[in-house]
């Protein structure tokens, strides 16, 4: 997939394009479900498919005061784009000046003039313009007049609920994992680096990592059986998100403890993958560090469970399939 980060990078020969625009925030069945329309139809058309998205986002712009924080930060957005197989996608930064547009200006000046499109495909929800004045029967309109087609799709839910990335960050928030996960179509994960000043060295030798500061969505406070990918290799882990109230230090921070750990590289600039599979409790006050020790025993054995017992459902042979 080709990104582009502002409108002027973009080629003389990109257009004409099927597009579709929005936040795209955790890149969940609902975004992908009309992505896949998008590549379909400029397949059909041997047409350019295209993501218009908006780095900041919206809301930190013009309601800064929410402290929205994201499913999927950008670098992280842009992966899981490139992985529905669109051909493209722009970044618009989103400044006071690019807020001010009329949905009309927007449309004929980006939409059209700048992005060629052909085909828009959005959202019922979908809003645009200075102050989300218009939505999606006024984009009908100006596609009519403008001479592109509009598809508009209807809300889909999911075990009764909305898939939309609000609700999806109240279900991460909440620590409910498994909601999450069905409205994702993935499982959960951040990724990070390892805090500074742990002692990294050629090969490190502890099988406790912490994240660096985080600063977007994290589950509830807890604890959590975890995959954590270092490079190529993956080693499950029991991860703590919290204070560590137990020894009286206001002091946030997310700890994995490895459970199949070997020495490995490690430095303070590799990238890790954190994925959270399952809530196994809430934070909690132990009365002594002897209790907590005896209690983070019985999450490793919880844990290690959840995990033979997924290990062995993957190795099941399906239905219909040769043994």
């Amino acid at each position: 997939m080709q990104i582009y980060r502002s409108l002027t990078e973009l080629p003389s020969d990109l257009g004409p394009t099927v597009a579709t625009i929005g936040n795209f925030d955790g890149v969940h069945c609902g975004h992908r479900w009309v992505i896949a329309e998008v590549i379909a139809r400029a397949h059909a058309r041997n047409l350019r498919s295209l993501a218009i998205t908006f780095d900041p986002h919206p809301v930190r712009v013009l309601h800064p005061e929410i402290a929205l924080k994201l499913i999927t930060p950008l670098q992280q957005r842009l992966d899981l784009l490139a992985s529905t197989g669109l051909d493209a996608a722009i970044v618009l930064p989103f400044t006071h000046d690019l807020s001010l547009l009329s949905a009309r200006q927007f449309v004929s000046g980006i939409l059209r003039d700048t992005l060629q499109v052909v085909e828009v495909h959005e959202g019922d929800n979908f809003r645009f313009g200075h102050d989300a004045e218009a939505g999606a029967d006024t984009l009908e309109q100006l596609g009519r007049e403008l001479n592109f087609a509009v598809s508009i799709y209807p809300p889909r839910s999911l075990r009764g609920m909305p898939i939309s990335s609000s609700r999806i960050r109240s279900l991460i928030a909440e620590g409910n994992l498994s909601a999450a996960r069905a409205l994702l179509g993935r499982s959960f994960s951040v990724h990070s680096k390892p805090a500074s000043g742990r002692g990294y060295g050629t090969k490190y030798a502890v099988p406790t990592i912490n994240l660096a500061g985080y600063p977007e969505l994290l589950p509830a406070n807890g604890v959590y059986a975890t995959l954590l990918r270092i490079g190529n290799e993956v080693f499950e882990g029991v991860s703590n998100i919290g204070n560590r109230p137990t020894f009286g230090a206001d002091s946030f921070a997310v700890e994995t403890h490895l459970l199949n750990f070997h020495p490995i590289a490690l430095t303070e600039q590799t990238l890790l993958e954190l994925t959270f599979l399952h809530r196994l409790r809430g934070e909690k006050k132990w009365p002594t560090p002897e209790a907590l020790r005896e209690q983070i025993t019985r999450d490793v054995k919880k844990a290690q469970r959840l995990f033979a017992l997924t290990r062995a459902v993957t190795l099941q042979p399906q239905p219909g399939s040769a043994e």
